[in-house]
C-alpha cells in the first residue's frame, strides 16, 4: 500500500503489509521489513533498514549525519522492529570515525523531536519522551527512560534500567539502575520505582542502593576503585549490584554520575 505521492527509489526493498503514506520519500538502499508503516512526510536517505512493525509518524527523517567529518562514506542506520517513531524525530547515520552505523534496538518509543545522532546504539525497550537529544557516540541500554528536553554529551554511556529526569544535561555515564537529573545530572540512587515494577527481588534492590552510596561517598580515584573492589568481594551473590560494578570497572578512566 504505497500511496500515490510517495517516491520510493527504485533499489528498496518492501516487505508484505507495508503502508507507506502521502509524500514519504524513500531513497535507494532502504530496507522496509513487513508490517511497517510510515504514516506521511516520512524521509529516508541511504541505507536504512526499518525493522517489522514499526510504525513511524509525519515528518520523522532517517538521513545522513549533521557533522563536518562527514565525507559522504557508505554507513547506515538499523532500526529494530516494533518500535514507534513519532514526529519530527531524527536518526542519523554513522560515520567512518565510529563503527559505521546508528543502531536502535527493538521496541522502543521514541516521542515527538527525539534526536539520535551519528553512531549511536540504542537498546531495546527504551523510552525517549519529547525532545530528548543524543549527541555522537552515545550507547544508551535497554530499558533506559530519558525524560524530555534532556541531552547526552558526545562517547556517554546510559546504563540499562536507568531513568533521567527532565531537562537534565547528561555529561558523564550513569550507572545501570541509576536515577539521575538537574541540571548537570546528579546521581539521586537507583532506579527503585522502575526496579520494583520489573519486578527485581526488594531485598537486592535495597542492598545494592546503600552499597552504591558507600561506592561515590569519596571522590578520590583511589579510594573509589578500592571500594568498588570491596563491594565485588563483599556482594557476590547481589546480581544487580555486580552489574553495576562490571559496567564501573569497564574502564577506569570514565567519569560517571555521582552524588551530589
Amino acid at each position: 500500500m504505497i500511496h500515490a505521492s510517495a517516491i520510493v527509489g527504485e533499489n528498496v526493498k518492501v516487505g508484505q503489509n507495508v503502508k507507506i503514506g502521502p509524500y514519504c520519500i524513500i531513497g535507494d538502499g532502504a530496507i522496509i521489513g513487513d508490517n511497517v508503516e510510515l504514516k506521511s512526510h516520512v524521509i529516508t536517505e541511504g541505507r536504512v533498514t526499518i525493522g517489522e512493525g514499526t510504525k513511524i509518524y509525519p515528518f520523522a527523517s532517517l538521513s545522513y549525519p549533521q557533522t563536518l567529518k562527514y565525507q559522504g562514506e557508505d554507513s547506515e542506520v538499523i532500526i529494530g522492529k516494533n518500535n514507534v517513531i513519532r514526529e519530527y524525530v531524527t536518526i542519523q547515520h554513522g560515520t567512518k570515525e565510529g563503527n559505521m552505523v546508528t543502531k536502535v534496538g527493538d521496541n522502543c518509543l521514541f516521542m515527538v523531536g527525539v534526536h539520535i545522532a551519528h553512531n549511536c546504539t540504542v537498546g531495546n525497550n527504551v523510552i525517549f519522551a519529547n525532545y530528548v537529544s543524543l549527541a555522537g557516540h552515545v550507547e544508551v541500554d535497554d530499558f533506559a527512560i530519558i525524560g524530555g528536553l534532556s541531552a547526552v554529551q558526545q562517547f556517554c554511556k546510559i546504563g540499562k534500567h536507568t531513568m533521567i529526569g527532565g531537562v537534565s544535561a547528561v555529561t558523564r555515564d550513569l550507572i545501570p539502575y541509576g536515577l539521575a537529573s538537574s541540571e548537570r545530572a546528579n546521581l539521586e540512587g537507583l532506579n527503585l520505582v522502575g526496579m520494583k515494577r520489573r519486578n527485581f527481588d526488594k531485598k537486592q534492590s535495597l542492598e545494592a542502593s546503600k552499597v552504591v552510596r558507600e561506592i561515590f561517598n569519596d571522590k578520590s580515584p583511589d579510594v573509589f576503585n578500592k571500594r568498588i573492589e570491596i563491594a565485588k568481594e563483599k556482594h557476590p551473590d547481589n546480581t544487580i549490584l555486580q552489574e553495576i560494578i562490571d559496567f564501573l570497572q569497564q574502564d577506569k578512566n570514565r567519569k560517571y554520575c555521582g552524588f551530589r
